[in-house]
């Protein structure tokens, strides 16, 4: 996925309100823009943090620029949540994600389980239908591992659940965590910060829902879906007390 126009430089003040944030351009020029993620984004707020942005001039948009990249932890990284979709399509026509790419028809937001909508439904005459929940990743808090949740997430788990009876169906079901920085090697879900994701997903594959972790290349021009990263045990702390 390609940056086009190309992105506006800044200086990250502050976040707030989770979907507002300050900056300030290479010029000096204060602006108040669109934050594009809904999450806590642990470790990725720092003031002064350098940010890229997209330019929505003469759009009907209240703000002018969103957020869209900001350098953390020594790497760029994507804080775009919506973009993860975009990406996850990339990374299943590139035949990242096991035999995805041979289905033959990829639908968007379809509806599913409990009044909620997948992210794509597979088809192809003759196999099962393949409903894949895409979840967007940036945390970080160990060289080289990616982690997912940064918080408590009841959606996600929601999610799960309704993967797993889409394979109790006779279906097929696939969660893909699609990672926006390029510094790790590993994934891992943070149980220690949300204990019921962790119990919701370990109940999901024990009904056959898969799961993949696919990284990306990203820098102010680009963000490429990359190669299938290895997926860790959980991180243990706080699961006990379930």
């Amino acid at each position: 996925m390609i940056f086009s126009p190309a992105l506006t430089p800044a200086r990250l003040v502050r976040r707030y309100k989770r979907f507002l944030f300050d900056a300030v351009l290479d010029d000096g020029t204060g602006i108040t823009g669109f934050c594009p993620n809904t999450g806590s984004m642990l470790g990725l707020t720092d003031p002064g943090s350098r940010i890229w942005m997209s330019d929505h001039a003469g759009s009907t948009r209240k703000h002018r620029y969103a957020l869209e990249l900001v350098e953390a932890q020594g790497t760029v990284v994507g804080v775009h949540a919506a973009l993860a979709n975009r990406l996850a399509e990339e990374a299943i026509r590139a035949g990242l994600v096991e035999d995805l790419a041979r289905y033959e028809t990829i639908r968007r937001e379809q509806r599913y389980g409990r009044n909620s909508r997948v992210d794509f439904l597979l088809s192809s005459p003759g196999r099962p239908d393949a409903y894949v929940e895409v979840k967007n990743v940036h945390f970080t808090r160990a060289p080289g591992l990616a982690e997912f949740p940064d918080t408590v997430t009841a959606r996600g788990a929601k999610h799960l659940a309704e993967l797993g009876e889409m394979v109790d169906a006779g279906h097929r079901a696939v969660m893909l965590y699609l990672i926006q920085r390029g510094d790790c090697e590993r994934f891992r879900l943070s149980g220690d910060l949300d204990p019921a994701y962790v119990a919701a997903y370990r109940s999901a594959a024990a009904r056959g829902v898969e799961a993949y972790a696919v990284d990306c290349r990203v820098n102010a021009a680009e963000i490429t879906p990359l190669r299938r990263i290895g997926m860790d045990e959980p991180a243990l702390a706080a699961l006990s007390t379930m």
